[in-house]
């Protein structure tokens, strides 16, 4: 039975969290080593396994939990590559942990599903902010601020997108912690708005850089459309694996170039 007190209580939709301290705090602990202030966070498997083979990683990987942390390099720069988060709350307790020991500039790379009917699988897309469809980022940023990359990083990677025929494709992306609820209505509605593709993580990340004043950017691979409200996926296209081995290289470049 519910107590008099939970009886009358009146719970608001929504406490602005951004400015009130937090009960626990990232910390580098005793003996951890650090990470580079470079890094590049793969939210798939198989692209943390590239960025580690590319960046010539050698050895056992550390964990922040269960995601693997290991140390590499590109055109002479140390670079740390980590993976695989999914999900925008994962993705957050990876950041904040590597926010602490050290991380300046984060380049997130991961896939997307299309929601606009020229954005085809295999498109690059260069995400200039993010909707909030998850539950993490509005505990970082207050409800009128809408997450976004980096400018300055967002720029160098898009100068660093490869000089090929394949198409990369600029705009918001939306965020949502629920793959199996992505709606007919849901979908017409951000196309509506200009909303280029669906995400699982970037609006959570871009918050977190907001917040802790980190730089943080993010390419997207497309992996299946939506824009017919119907799911086409596209994971095991040619056009799809093309895409990824260059925005694998393209994240590379971009972080060894940045600025920390």
């Amino acid at each position: 039975m519910p107590t008099d007190a939970e009886k009358g209580a009146v719970f608001p939709q929504q406490i602005s969290l951004s400015q009130s301290p937090s009960l626990i705090n990232p910390t580098r602990e005793p003996g951890e080593a650090p990470v580079a202030p470079r890094v590049i966070l793969a939210f798939t498997r198989p692209d943390y396994h590239n960025l580690c083979r590319l960046a010539r990683s050698t050895g056992p990987p550390r964990y922040l939990w269960d995601c693997g942390v290991h140390e590499g390099s590109w055109e002479g720069k140390g670079i740390t590559v980590a993976g695989p988060v999914l999900g925008a709350p994962y993705a957050v307790m990876v950041l904040e942990r590597l926010i602490a020991l050290g991380a300046r500039v984060v380049l997130a790379l991961g896939w997307c599903g299309s929601l606009q009917k020229n954005i085809k699988v295999g498109s690059l897309v260069v995400p200039t902010a993010a909707v909030s469809g998850d539950g993490t980022s509005r505990h970082y940023l207050p409800g009128h601020l809408q997450p976004a990359p980096d400018p300055g990083l967002s720029r160098l990677l898009q100068s660093h997108l490869p000089d090929t025929d394949i198409p990369r494709h600029f705009g918001p992306v939306w965020t949502t912690d629920a793959f199996y609820r992505e709606t007919p209505e849901q979908v017409r509605h951000y196309q509506a708005q200009g909303v280029v593709g669906v995400d699982l993580e970037l609006a959570a990340l871009f918050a977190v850089g907001q917040y802790r004043q980190v730089a943080v950017a993010g390419l997207l691979v497309v992996s299946d459309e939506l824009a017919d409200l119907t799911w086409r996926p596209g994971f095991r296209s040619p056009a799809f694996r093309q895409g990824r081995r260059e925005a694998t290289r393209a994240v590379l470049a971009a972080a060894a170039a940045a600025e920390t």
